[in-house]
This record gives structure tokens, sequence and C-alpha cells, in this order.
């Protein structure tokens, strides 16, 4: 494919078809993907874990979301070498911010002389840590509470749940929270025993995850099959 990161084959995560999705690719997404994010997913491509890159097709969806929803503050949560954090400071306006978390400041360092080239750094703090106690700092000032208008969370399944409640209370009515990997590869769909024994700590949390978002009233949601899986929650109330 000439536009894959060299040494990097797309992988039909939930969409079981390499060719359906080298279509999609080639025909909507990389022609449209600024050249900068491109020079992103070449640096990740050589690292071990380069499939923890946000993948080009739902980046394009998020782009489009923000752009949408006008949105100017927000928070990612999983920062790993920097995609989706690029992707989201060149579609805010050049006076908006964003909140980056990671527990590992080397990935995100690997991104960061290109997210310095694309002269959009000053819209980002980047805080190396573990998520919950700086949401909880963040809660502990009121004026915080509802004054984000978007989220993405790519980080630790286990606590997508805790990221939730508290995003719950830092997003605005209307902004949105956008949840990656909720499709775990597909196996959230598999009988338990054909799933890798590594995949089945995070599956299992997926899957609650992805019942307690179906029942909670605070939020219109949709899971969308694109990537490893995208649940988009608009906060009603």
């Amino acid at each position: 494919m000439e536009n894959a990161p060299t040494g990097m084959v797309p992988h039909a995560v939930v969409l079981q078809s390499g060719a359906l999705l080298e279509y999609i690719l080639e025909t909507s997404v990389y022609p449209r993907e600024p050249q900068l994010l491109k020079e992103l997913r070449n640096a990740t491509s050589t690292h071990p874990l380069y499939f923890m890159g946000g993948s080009p097709d739902a980046g394009q969806l998020m782009a489009l979301l923000l752009k949408l929803t006008n949105s100017k503050k927000t928070i990612e949560i999983g920062v790993f070498t920097g995609y989706t954090l690029l992707l989201t400071a060149l579609s805010i306006p050049d006076d908006g911010k964003i909140t980056a978390i990671d527990v590992d400041r080397k990935t995100y360092e690997i991104g960061l002389p290109i997210i310095q080239k694309a002269e959009v750094e000053h819209k980002i703090n980047f805080i190396e840590s573990p998520a919950i106690p700086i949401l909880d700092k963040l809660l502990e000032d009121k004026a915080n509470e509802g004054s984000f208008d978007f989220a993405f969370v790519d980080a630790d399944k286990e606590n997508y749940i805790n990221y939730h409640e508290r995003l719950m209370k830092l997003v605005k009515v209307g902004g949105l929270v956008v949840y990656d990997n909720t499709l775990w590869g597909g196996t959230v769909a598999w009988p338990e025993e054909a799933v890798p024994q590594g995949k089945r700590p995070g599956r299992l949390s997926l899957m609650e995850f992805n019942k307690k978002i179906a029942a909670d009233d605070r939020v219109d949601i949709s899971l969308v099959p694109l990537g490893d899986g995208s649940t988009i929650c608009r906060r009603l109330h």
C-alpha cells in the first residue's frame, strides 16, 4: 500500500476484510490525511507496540466530530506517540487547549518533534501520570465541571468505567466523549475459549463497559466499527 508506513501492514481489526479496509483507506482516508499525521504514523511504525497508535480511519471521524462540535477545550487520556493528540491539535482553534495524560512521556516524545513542527505544541498540556488522580484533581476545582467540550480515551481498559464517571462531570452537557478499542479486535463477540489468554482481561472489562454505557441514560451513544471500535457518547445531562 502506497500510503502505509514502512514495515506496517494495514490490519482489518473489526472490518474483517483487508481488501475492503485498503479500499477505504486509499479512497477516503489517506488522500485527506494531513502530511504531518502521515509522518507521525511513520515515526510510530518502528515501535514494538506500533499497533497501539491511532487508526487513521477512526481518526478521520474524530477530526470531523471535533470540528462539528466546535470543540476548543479537550481531554485526552492515553497519548502513546501522539497521533490522536496531533489530530486534535490540528482540529481545534489556535487558542484551544488539550489536557493530555499518559503514564509514559518517552512514547509521547517520539511524536513530539512532529507536533513541534506542526506548531501546535502550545495547545498541549502533557501530564505524565496515571489519569484518575489528575481527573480527581481537576474536579476539586468546581470551575472545571462541565468546562470541557470533548474527551478521547485510549488507555487501560479496566478503568474505562472510572474514567467515564469522572468525564460525565468534566465534559459539558452536549459535549462528546470517545472511547477507543471498544470492540477489542472483535473478541467481544467471541466465545471466551477462542480468545487468546492475554486479551481476556481487556475483553471482559470492555464487555462490562459496553453494557454499562448502553444502559447509561446520561448519554446518547453510537458504537462505530472503525479501527478497533469507537464508542461515541454525547452527554445529555
